[in-house]
């Protein structure tokens, strides 16, 4: 592979780790409960569209109509402070995204700022200068592939020669469609049992536990 394409929330980040709780708890503010491993599979890296239309469309089947007011401004809000305060980078992500001496990118369905300011907080930014792409750059974010073709383009690659590390359905299904190799990370900390299974059927090549073994994958496929 001649570039390598990186989700961010729960590959980069161990934000999804951190705002599925903030967001189930304030839905559950409101009446409207989960089951966690299930509000994963639904929502985690979905557009921030879909996102709210999801959880508009659940508290609807509740109570019979949309979301309070003002409601997904005080969520972000609460997920920003949040994240201030404890993200993080992923065990070992920083040493293989540096050590790789191909093209890099970020593709995130997160909006650009907050996906920014996650990177920056991490100090991963240097990492990725430029080509860091979020869903407000596109018109469809994922599942369609146009994320992963706008960080292919930016970095001037073939999409066959992209692959992309991602933790999501969402994720893998658009970069399938892209054209690219997918690679599952289940890492992260939020990955329920199962997960990987999900990834692997959606379309992801090999699926990884941790930074240290799709190294060593990456490495030897590399210099095969």
């Amino acid at each position: 592979m001649h570039s390598v394409i990186f989700d961010c929330d729960g590959v980069l980040v161990n934000t999804e780790a951190i705002v599925v709780d903030i967001e189930i708890a304030a839905m559950a503010e409101l009446g409207v409960t989960y089951d966690r491993d299930a509000y994963i599979a639904r929502y985690v890296g979905c557009s921030e569209e879909d996102f709210e239309a999801g959880l508009d469309a659940d508290h609807r089947a509740v109570h019979g109509g949309g979301l309070p007011a003002g409601f997904m401004d005080a969520l972000e809000a609460r997920r920003v402070r949040a994240l201030e305060r404890e993200v993080a980078a992923i065990d070992g992500v920083r040493e293989f995204a540096a050590s790789l001496d191909c093209p890099r990118a970020v593709a995130s369905s997160s909006r650009t700022p907050v996906l920014k300011m996650k990177l920056r907080k991490t100090g991963l930014a240097p990492l990725f200068g430029a080509h860091v792409h979020g869903g407000s750059d596109v018109a469809h974010a994922k599942p369609a592939p146009d994320l992963f073709l706008r960080a292919a383009d930016g970095l001037c690659a073939d999409p066959a020669d992209c692959l992309v590390v991602e933790d999501s359905v969402y994720g893998v299904t658009a970069a399938r469609r892209a054209g690219m190799t997918a690679w599952g990370f289940i890492g992260g900390g939020h990955c329920p049992d199962g997960h990987g299974r999900g990834l692997a059927a959606a379309g992801a090549e090999r699926v990884f536990g941790s930074y240290a073994a799709l190294s060593a994958a990456y490495h030897e496929r590399a210099f095969a």
